[in-house]
């Protein structure tokens, strides 16, 4: 039988149902009260079947056995009926509200109850898919209904347990918000019944009305909604006539009512009268087409409350229905519809958005925001931005009820969207590749950031800020974005700590507006702030010397301690950047920072500025800024004047805190470059001996960055004091010798700063004092074990290391400026000093200033060859002992004794090791080849120690023979033309012309047909000095370009 056919009996039936169902809800509240829950929820039950009978009414293909399924839902809801009402007739509660235990009733009669809700649900799973059409979400309520009503079970509480819950419900109750129609665990109130029995009249005469007149097509134009779809202009009130106007037949927002009595809208019945008065001067009701005397229009205020409080109730119903939808859609596009609807309702009355927030809406909707379809996380962010928005920026007020209070909510929705919502899913958002996720997710972070407790939320939430700088800051890519991430940055910027984390992934600006224009305490945390964050771009260490140096360099001059603690912080940081010196010097930063370490006195305050002063002067410095025009104070004082150097050694030579000394050193060494400043603190340290002696104990300063500050001024001073250093350092207890027995020196470990500047040191003060070449001579042993040790090891095994091995190597060189005296000699032949410089000429771990020291060792042992060279004696000399012992050092030669043949260089017995003969030591190849060296000082010092084979001492015809055998000239030309230095052209011309004396063919030929030589030494002639135009002159004479005037030696 066909729903369209017998609508009259259906509708009895479905009245008949209604009925029962609402004498059930009234008797629920009267039943046992430990029970109630129980019958609550069977009530529950039993109201849920109402809609799927409306279903079945409205549906355009309805089943053939719809009549069946009434009529078997009619006797399951009769039955229920009869069983409730018995529950209140027979009395089976004791006094305190538990069952009694010798009856068994009330057990019996939930369990028919069960029985009889499960019953139902079989009834409702039997309607047919076919039922619904395409109405997905109308099958699935029905179908969860069943679900739900199949697996129903009911536990009936013994009276221990009655009282426990009753104790625990009132301990834990809480105000009830209002619940949708759907979920059967929902807590039920006599209140709720009421709420039942209300809606139950309504939807009685929802049934009465025609099938025809509730078709899906009404009220809903060329849209449907969840709402409609679910049930027929919802189990809602239906649209009465008097609601619409007659002539937009829409229903009436401001309702008037004119002279004929017929209520119309105002614009619509305003536009009317103007139209009508253009064509007659008479005005006519439109409905009745009565002539009117006046136009007047009288608001229909009782209308007007009708209609809103009809609207608010079918809002509600609509979106209780949209809840149920979003927590039952099993597709995409259930879930867009049901926000759409949501947004729609919440659009026309914005109080609805405090509704659909009370009816636990947003945690559904935040998890749809990890939803895998994208229009489902599109429809979520642009409703959630409109609950979250205020109008112009301001709050809303609201007035739903005319006879209630003015309603302000838009904070508090708010701060329920951002407690309810995952914050940092919305963040996760920013990253998306869809545009249009990526701006909904910003305007909903820019609604929220503008509470000040949901700033420091969002700011809390792992990389926000760092998204939204990077999002600010690609404008050209996506302008929009750019300037919301802008906006949302700038609420944010209202907390301090938001303010750091923003200057701390890159975007300053906050933080410096906050500096400049904040209050006192404000600029205090910002200017702390500015002092710990490390700046990474160049760009921004510019922007903030710029912006944030003039209020600062004023904190420090007018603050107090707090104030200036912070401000010097501060400028620490920022002059720390070396192209910031220039800026901070402007600013006028010398000047009151020389004030502070000079004249400022402290009394009251708890901190001594002069460290914090010092340490800024000191960057600034470094920095190589011009010292000579800089004035520091109001008496034209520079910084390089006496009056500056005083001061600071002054400081410096008193006892003063170890972070101080360290900042006047490292001024003191800037000041240095300067030759006025450099003279005046050579005079100093030489008139007051005590600063070069507390300088020297500074030394052994335990604190490593003090000890090294001090060997760095000590070497600046070595040339301009070197003997006074070493006069003093030898007279200080443990020195010299702890600059190398160091506790590390010579081990695996690492090589320290401290190290290799005590091992330079060392080497650069003067080579030719005795004294302390004396005190170092028990240090070699140590010395050739730390250079086996670093060339085993490599240069790469510390930062330090090569220039560790300069110093030991410069130490070992001293050695040989002093071979006169006995003990000298000794310990050269000892360690064979020759084969040691000879292999450090080429190793991959010597650098140019090795190699240039090793060759200026080799010429100091080569000097003193001829010196040393005897001619073999007649007889057969004695056994002068025990022969020196030969350490075996980097393989530095055998402890063998053998006959040496005589040297042809030296005329006499030569070895590498008793006479430091270079031609034995096979030390002449690795020299020549130096020659090819780039290094102009490591060619030079090669060349010299060549030269010592061409001196008059030796047989120079037999050097030459050696020399041209390993084709030295050919090597000299190649450095006249590549170097053109005065005085390694000064030593090439002084060899060639040596060779050319000699008269050789082979070398004169070479020299004559090189083509480049001739023009250099016509140069030479020209613009050389003294003796280098004297050579020039001979070299030329014997290439016959000059007239040759004689034979005038020249030596070197």
């Amino acid at each position: 039988m066909s729903l369209n056919s017998d609508s009259a009996l259906i509708n009895a039936i479905a009245e008949s149902m209604l009925a029962s169902t609402s004498d059930i809800i009234k008797t629920v509240p009267r039943v046992v009260e430990s029970q109630r829950e129980i019958f609550f929820e069977i009530g529950c039950y039993i109201y849920r079947t109402s809609f799927a009978v409306m279903e079945l009414q409205t549906t355009e293909n309805p089943p053939e056995n719809a009549r069946e399924i009434l009529e078997s839902l009619s006797r399951s809801i009769n039955e229920a009926k009869d069983l409730v009402s018995g529950c209140r007739r027979r009395s089976f509660v004791e006094e305190d509200g538990s069952l009694p235990s010798d009856d068994s009733n009330i057990r019996s009669t939930i369990s028919q109850l069960e029985e009889v809700i499960k019953r139902a649900g079989e009834i409702l799973r039997s309607i047919p898919s076919s039922t619904f059409i395409d109405n997905e979400y109308s099958e699935m309520a029905v179908r969860s209904i069943a679900s739900e009503m199949q697996n129903a079970q009911f536990k009936v509480l013994q009276k221990e347990e009655a009282a426990e819950e009753q104790v625990t419900e009132e301990a834990q109750r809480e105000p009830i918000e209002s619940s949708d129609l759907y979920p059967t665990k929902a807590d039920f109130s006599t209140n709720d019944s009421q709420v039942l029995d209300t809606k139950l009249p309504q939807l009685i005469q929802f049934l009465r009305r025609p099938t025809s007149s509730i078709s899906r097509n009404q009220g809903l134009k060329n849209h449907r909604s969840i709402s409609t779809a679910s049930f027929p202009d919802m189990a809602i009130e239906p649209l009465y006539e008097t609601f619409c106007c007659p002539l937009t037949k829409q229903v009436m927002e401001d309702p008037v009512t004119i002279q004929s009595g017929v209520t119309f809208e105002r614009k619509a019945i305003t536009k009317w009268f103007q139209d009508e008065f253009e064509s007659s001067p008479e005005a006519v009701c439109p409905v009745t087409a009565l002539k009117l005397t006046n136009t007047s229009l009288r608001p229909n205020v009782a209308l007007r409350t009708t209609i809103e409080e009809w609207k608010e109730r079918n809002e509600a119903a609509k979106i209780k229905v949209c809840r149920a939808a979003l927590s039952l859609a099993s597709t995409a596009s259930m879930a867009v519809e049901a926000v759409r609807n949501l947004q729609q309702i919440c659009t026309r009355n914005p109080f609805n958005k405090m509704q659909v927030c009370n009816a636990g809406i947003l945690p559904l909707l935040d998890n749809f925001l990890s939803h895998k379809d994208r229009d489902v996380r599109i429809a979520v962010l642009e409703f959630l931005v409109d609950l979250a928005e205020e109008d112009d920026g301001k709050a809303r007020y609201f007035d739903p009820y005319p006879s209630k209070s003015l309603l302000w909510f838009p904070p508090y929705l708010q701060e329920m969207i951002a407690k309810t919502v995952d914050l940092s899913a919305v963040v996760r958002l920013l990253s998306s590749g869809h545009q249009v996720i990526k701006h909904q997710a910003l305007l909903l972070l820019l609604e929220l950031a503008r509470l000040e407790a949901m700033s420091e939320r969002i700011g809390s939430i792992t990389g926000s800020i760092l998204m939204l700088i990077k999002l600010k800051y690609s404008h050209s890519l996506d302008s929009f974005a750019s300037e919301r991430a802008n906006e949302i940055l700038m609420s944010l910027g209202r907390l301090p700590e938001n303010v750091k984390q923003m200057a701390e992934n890159g975007f300053l600006e906050p933080l410096i507006n906050q500096l400049s224009e904040g209050p006192e305490e404000v600029q205090i945390e910002m200017a702390s702030y500015l002092g710990e964050i490390s700046l990474g771009h160049e760009s921004q260490k510019t922007y903030v010397a710029d912006r944030a140096s003039p209020v600062l360099i004023r904190m420090v001059h007018n603050g107090n301690a707090l104030t200036r603690r912070a401000a010097f912080k501060a400028l620490a940081q920022i002059s720390s950047y070396h192209p910031n010196a220039n800026t901070l010097t402007e600013a006028g930063i010398l000047h009151i920072m020389v004030e502070e370490m000079f004249t400022r006195r402290i009394y009251n305050e708890p901190m001594d500025s002069k460290n914090e002063a010092a340490a800024i002067l000191a960057n600034i410095l470094e920095a190589g800024v011009e010292l000579q025009n800089l004035k520091v104070n109001s008496y034209g004082h520079k910084l390089t004047s006496d009056y500056v150097v005083y001061n600071i050694i002054h400081m410096l030579n008193n006892s003063t805190p170890e972070e101080l000394n360290i900042n006047l050193i490292r001024i003191i060494l800037c000041l240095a470059d300067s030759p006025n400043s450099m003279a005046t603190i050579v005079s100093v340290v030489k008139k007051q001996s005590e600063v070069s002696y507390n300088l020297i104990e500074l030394i052994n300063n335990p604190h490593e960055e003090l000890g090294v500050s001090a060997i760095k001024l000590l070497i600046k001073l070595s040339p301009y004091m070197g003997h006074t250093v070493i006069e003093r350092l030898c007279k200080t207890r443990g020195l010299p010798e702890n600059l190398i027995l160091d506790e590390t020196a010579g081990t695996t470990a690492r090589t320290t700063e401290r190290q290799a500047l005590s091992a330079l040191f060392l080497a650069k003060l003067p080579h030719k004092n005795l004294t302390l070449n004396l005190a170092l001579v028990g240090l070699v042993p140590r010395i050739l074990d730390s250079i086996n040790q670093i060339q085993s090891s490599g240069t790469r095994s510390s930062r330090h290391s090569s220039a560790y091995l300069e110093g030991l190597v410069g130490v070992l060189v001293r050695f040989t400026s002093t071979l006169y005296e006995p003990q000298m000699l000794f310990l050269a032949r000892t360690h064979n000093f020759t084969s040691v410089f000879t292999q450090l000429l080429l190793t991959k771990t010597s650098n140019d200033e090795v190699q240039r020291l090793s060759a200026f060792g080799l010429e100091n042992l080569s000097a003193e060859s001829v010196n040393l060279s005897k001619p073999p004696k007649t007889k057969k000399p004695t056994s002068l002992g025990k022969s020196f012992s030969m350490r075996n050092f980097l393989s530095f030669g055998s402890s063998n004794k053998r006959r040496a043949p005589l040297c042809p260089v030296h005329r006499g017995v030569c070895s590498s090791q008793d006479t430091f003969c270079l031609v034995d030591a096979n030390a002449v190849e690795r020299l020549l080849t130096c020659l090819d060296h780039e290094n102009a000082k490591v060619v030079d010092a090669a060349l010299s120690a060549i030269c010592t084979l061409l001196d008059d001492r030796v047989d120079i015809e037999s050097s030459i023979a050696m020399l041209i055998g390993k084709n030295a000239v050919k090597q000299i030309l190649h450095v006249v033309t590549e170097h053109g230095s005065e005085a390694l052209r000064h030593k090439c011309f002084w060899f060639l012309e040596r060779f050319l004396e000699s008269g050789a063919d082979s070398s004169v030929g070479d020299i004559s047909m090189d083509r480049s030589l001739p023009a250099i030494v016509i140069s030479a002639f020209h613009h050389g000095d003294g003796n280098t135009r004297q050579m020039a002159e001979k070299i030329l004479g014997h290439l016959n370009r000059v007239p040759n005037y004689g034979t005038t030696h020249f030596t070197m």
